[in-house]
């Protein structure tokens, strides 16, 4: 079958590569759309050192289960849950599934991601997507996910000031989530395109080079890919107030000075997965403006030229089909 792999230098497109058997518990999946992700090109530039097929965002129909108890989920339009639990552990059973210290992780951790004409995840894993929901909506899921993961973990007091650093695919989920809370939002990005699309969401935007550092938000969440967010951020954050981070970063990147989380006693959060149902509910709901984000639409076989494409100033998100 035909993947798109990272083979620890460059990726790369293998018409031959073996398709997968779901074994009991498992499922195989043919996807219908797959997302390109910042974490994809990331990996390509050694992230995780990962090898194999890349990509975790997806929708996709169950076309066969690796036991028979699992048979009704074949047919059935799906999205799921990128982490993959091996073994129960005691993060497991103190309810942090994602964190299982046996784990992998679709297309980032020891796993083949997405970005093939078939591929396999844990049923436990699965969730059904609504009949009124496209697939260019359900493909969203996971990245919506981690969007709704940033409410789970911030308390909100009185009308916080909160600041979306990063104008990309992910800041601009994330504005519109936290958008929903009582505080004043504003992204700050480098892409005036970008930023114009806070407009049709009465979100407030500014250009990062038009806005004073003034240590005044009380909640800076870092949505830009890069190891220097969190020095922007610790540059708008008040004394006590929190960061949360979104980003992750390749091995070699800039270190960064992290004495102001001290002197200023900020809080600093870690950010990933996120609750799947919410972002499923809020696709069904059209709550979030996910067609304005779709900037291209290309084919799995053009996977190299499409992972270009995503990496490349003012688009936001590339869609593969198969």
């Amino acid at each position: 079958m035909q993947a798109l792999v990272y083979d620890g230098q460059s990726p790369v497109l293998d018409p031959r590569h073996r398709e997968p058997t779901p074994h009991a518990g498992e499922a195989l999946i043919r996807p219908l759309r797959m997302g390109v992700c910042a974490t994809d090109l990331a990996i390509c530039r050694g992230y995780s050192g990962f090898t194999g097929v890349l990509g975790h965002e997806f929708v996709g129909v169950v076309e066969a289960t690796g036991a028979k108890r699992d048979a009704d989920w074949i047919g059935r339009r799906v999205v799921g849950n990128i982490n993959c639990v091996n073994a129960v552990c005691d993060l497991v059973e103190a309810g942090l599934r994602d964190h299982a210290r046996d784990r992998t992780v679709l297309g980032i951790v020891g796993r083949d991601g997405c970005f093939a004409e078939r591929f396999v995840l844990p049923v436990e894993n699965l969730l059904a997507v609504p009949d009124h929901v496209d697939d260019d909506h359900a493909v969203f899921a996971e990245p919506l996910a981690a969007a709704f993961q940033i409410l789970r973990q911030l308390t909100i007091e009185g009308r916080p000031y909160i600041t979306v650093l990063g104008d990309g695919r992910l800041g601009l989920l994330v504005a519109q989530v936290v958008n929903t809370l009582n505080a004043t939002v504003r992204v700050v990005g480098r892409h005036e395109n970008k930023l114009r699309l806070c407009e049709k969401w009465g979100i407030r935007h500014r250009l990062l080079g038009d806005v004073g550092l003034r240590q005044d938000q009380d909640i800076v969440i870092d949505c830009t890919g890069a190891a220097t967010g969190i020095a922007t951020a610790m540059q708008m954050v008040r004394p006590r107030g929190t960061i949360v981070m979104k980003t992750t970063t390749t091995p070699g990147d800039t270190p960064v000075d992290l004495s102001p989380l001290v002197i200023h006693e900020i809080s600093l959060i870690g950010s990933r997965c996120g609750p799947f149902p919410d972002a499923l509910q809020a696709l069904s709901a059209g709550s979030v403006d996910i067609a304005s984000l779709i900037s291209k639409r290309m084919k799995l076989a053009d996977g190299v030229q499409a992972l270009r494409e995503a990496a490349q100033p003012g688009v936001l998100k590339v869609l593969l089909t198969p």
